[in-house]
């Protein structure tokens, strides 16, 4: 099937080849283009949301703000960004004239699946990124919210030239046919069991990719931890996007001298946020299917439930759920929860956690609420994850100047902001010297001081 996108392909490639995306005015026009997308058509990107999966106001618009706070960073520092950077060279070459020189090129042809979960924000924001980098892309959003996919089909070709931006709609078939093709890079959102078919099928063509993923992110509050602070940041933090978020608190480790109090302001904080019947709440999402709400509901242990615990598959509905006391061999624990269940565990020594979480697939986030700098920093420096917070939760994804995206199985490769152009950009390094400048490195070698040729380079 890969012959039917065959043709937008080589449309791209062609373009690409005759350097008109590297240009700075080629970039700053599809920047532009993808901001008056957005605005023209804000309602109906909102709209489409909330039919896919009743996503509430403020998700709605967070979807549009990130790419047009993503698309303003682009274009305002775009040309520092282009430059040449320059780079220490030996002190024994500098002093002949020659130069180090780091060179940002666009890899070409780029491919971005996005997700359903934030299906604008997450298809939109490597887009952005591609573009800035000088990269044609070819856009695959998520199939499963069929609203939002439709107004990417309609919207794209009026905003954008197809050698230049251009959206594929489909499932199962039409992405991995999409595989086939031999693209210069690939940016890819979503499950870890997909990021493997995307990297295998990446690695015929030795293409480059990016792999967003997820994990069961560990957060941790102590018993310094301010509680209040802490109960509402999970509350929100988890139940956001109905637990559909791949940087959610996937569950809560709470010292053991504070942890009945701090599961009481937590069902304080999440009855307060969605009322007594979420499922009447303008502000709790959907689950994206049945079978993800079934999936979601089977992690409900009745005897630990201490909130919530309802669900109607039917209705893909999962009410928000605290599991405690949970333990680390309950069903939630074993895999990435990906809903509104939440087990909270019981600790007494931070060390014991700590040497507990190593064990554990690196997660894409890690959260930790405490006043205590050196059981921050411990935590902080034993466990490797992708990105997370201090005393806050999932807004670290919010700030384009921190590199965003996991390390093992929860991703490889970073982006936002600068390093998200870096990472769609090849890294051309060059040693310029000048024309009548000569280092002498040429054989035959019999005879020569060995130690002056090389002291150049030192």
């Amino acid at each position: 099937m890969s012959h039917a996108f065959q043709a937008v392909f080589d449309r791209q490639k062609a373009a690409f080849m005759t350097d008109r995306t590297k240009s700075r005015d080629w970039r700053l026009d599809q920047l532009a283009r993808m901001e008056r997308m957005l605005l023209d058509h804000q309602k109906r990107w909102c709209a489409a949301l909330h039919q896919d999966f009743g996503k509430p106001p403020f998700e709605q618009l967070f979807e549009i703000t990130v790419p047009m706070g993503n698309i303003a960073f682009y274009r305002d520092n775009l040309d520092l960004l282009m430059a040449p950077e320059a780079v220490m060279i030996p002190d024994g070459l500098a002093k002949r004239g020659l130069r180090g020189e780091v060179r940002k090129e666009p890899y070409g042809v780029t491919l971005v699946v996005g997700p359903f979960n934030a299906p604008i924000l997450l298809l939109l924001d490597p887009a952005v990124a591609a573009l800035a980098a000088g990269n044609p892309v070819i856009l695959k959003p998520a199939n499963t919210t069929p609203a939002t996919a439709a107004l990417f089909a309609e919207l794209i070709p009026q905003y954008f030239a197809p050698e230049d931006v251009a959206v594929v709609t489909g499932g199962r078939q039409e992405i991995s046919a999409l595989l086939e093709l031999p693209f210069d890079f690939i940016f890819f959102t979503g499950s870890a069991s997909v990021g493997k078919v995307v990297m295998r099928a990446a690695a015929e063509h030795l293409t480059p990719v990016i792999l967003e993923l997820g994990g069961q992110n560990p957060t941790v509050v102590d018993e310094t931890a301010d509680l209040d602070r802490a109960a509402n940041a999970i509350a929100w933090g988890h139940n956001a996007i109905s637990g559909q978020w791949c940087i959610a608190p996937g569950f809560v480790c709470v010292h053991t001298s504070v942890a009945d109090a701090f599961v009481e302001k937590l069902s304080a904080s999440v009855t307060r946020m969605y009322g007594a019947d979420p499922s009447q709440s303008p502000d709790f999402a959907r689950m994206i299917s049945e079978k993800d709400t079934a999936r979601v509901a089977s992690y409900i242990v009745p005897k630990k439930t201490v909130l919530g615990g309802r669900a109607d598959v039917s209705a893909c509905y999962v009410e928000p759920t605290l599991l405690y006391p949970s333990d680390w061999t309950d069903p939630a624990m074993q895999q990435e929860v990906f809903g509104p269940v939440l087990p909270i565990l019981r600790y007494s020594d931070i060390q014991d956690v700590i040497t507990r979480l190593k064990t554990f697939e690196k997660p894409l986030a890690a959260y930790i609420f405490s006043r205590d700098e050196a059981t921050i920093e411990r935590f902080l420096h034993s466990l490797s994850f992708g990105g997370g917070c201090v005393n806050l939760v999932n807004l670290h994804c919010w700030i384009s100047a921190l590199p965003f995206g996991g390390v093992g199985s929860s991703g490889m490769g970073k982006y936002y902001g600068k390093a998200g152009f870096d990472a769609l950009s090849n890294a051309k390094s060059l040693l310029l010297s000048p024309a009548d400048i000569s280092v002498d490195v040429y054989p035959p070698y019999q005879g020569k001081d060995i130690d002056a040729m090389l002291d150049p380079f030192s």
